[in-house]
């Protein structure tokens, strides 16, 4: 048997490949269009005739796909060689669709270990990449020195959704932040300021956000949130502000709008005189 079977020849899984190779690793490959795997066999990989010829190669099956549908599609017709293999699914998904792939894999005699790379396509396998894991810890541990060739593994316990819980929470951080520079960039470049002039500042304001989170856990945990620095209805303002300005130079308010929302609400349900953090109040699941 090979090392690793990956199937998902996108961007990341050509990026995985490569990885692997380079570390010696013999690698069984297998995507849907066919010609994606040609670069990477040709680098070394092992091409796949099917998916289950795929599944037969190796006990380690690393899935890199768009969701996990795409997952049913390809091998919910070869369920018969899933039997005692380990999938290591990388895709995006659901926390809920995570855990019923981890109840159809194990009715097919596989063991799911649920992952979410953190890094793009081509930073895996250098020392920025890390890899958010969950699953039973035993067979994560067995194939640990193969994953941890990726990137610095983080697992994060044996059931199966927190790693993706983890992956999503990551990604709406990053997702986020990236619409709310363009918002920012937008509102600029419709007063005729080049997009180019405000990057510097842009990129000095990420750098300096991390002392802003220092001490919210506790706050968070807690449920006080002190206003000695600044209030919910300080920076309420600054995000009706913001609003203004940015329906002024003409520029959509959807990002904004939904900012002063919770603001407003955050203040409706008296806290007001409390950090931003308050905020937690109106964003938080329900107990």
């Amino acid at each position: 048997m090979t090392d690793v079977t990956l199937i998902g020849l996108g961007p990341m899984g050509q990026a995985m490949i490569r990885t692997f190779l380079a570390h010696g690793h013999t690698v069984t490959v297998w995507n849907r269009t066919a010609s994606r795997a040609d670069e990477v066999v040709a680098a070394g990989a092992v091409r796949a005739a099917s998916p289950a010829d795929a599944l037969a190669a190796s006990e380690l099956v690393i899935l890199s796909l768009t969701d996990y549908q795409a997952m049913y599609d390809i091998l919910g017709g070869v369920t018969s060689a899933l039997a005692g293999k380990v999938v290591v699914n990388l895709s995006s998904d659901t926390p809920s669709r995570t855990r019923e792939a981890d109840a159809w894999l194990a009715g097919h005699g596989a063991t799911l270990v649920v992952g979410g790379v953190m890094v793009p396509a081509p930073m895996v396998g250098t020392e920025h990449s890390y890899v958010f894991y969950s699953g039973p810890k035993e067979t994560f541990l067995a194939h640990e020195p193969v994953l941890r060739l990726l990137g610095r593994p983080e697992y994060r316990g044996e059931d199966p959704i927190l790693a993706q819980l983890y992956y999503q929470a990551q990604l709406t951080l990053f997702l986020t932040s990236l619409s709310a520079y363009l918002q920012a960039a937008a509102l600029l470049r419709a007063e005729g300021v080049p997009v180019g002039e405000f990057l510097p500042f842009a990129v000095d304001m990420y750098d300096t956000f991390s002392p802003f989170l220092a001490g919210t856990a506790e706050e968070l945990e807690s449920r006080t949130y002190p206003g000695e620095l600044s209030t919910a209805t300080m920076m309420g303002a600054t995000a009706d502000h913001i609003v203004a300005a940015n329906r002024e130079a003409g520029v959509d308010v959807a990002l904004p709008e939904a900012v002063k929302s919770l603001y407003d609400r955050a203040i409706a349900a008296g806290h007001g005189s409390g950090n931003w953090t308050s905020l937690w109040e109106v964003i938080r699941a329900r107990d």
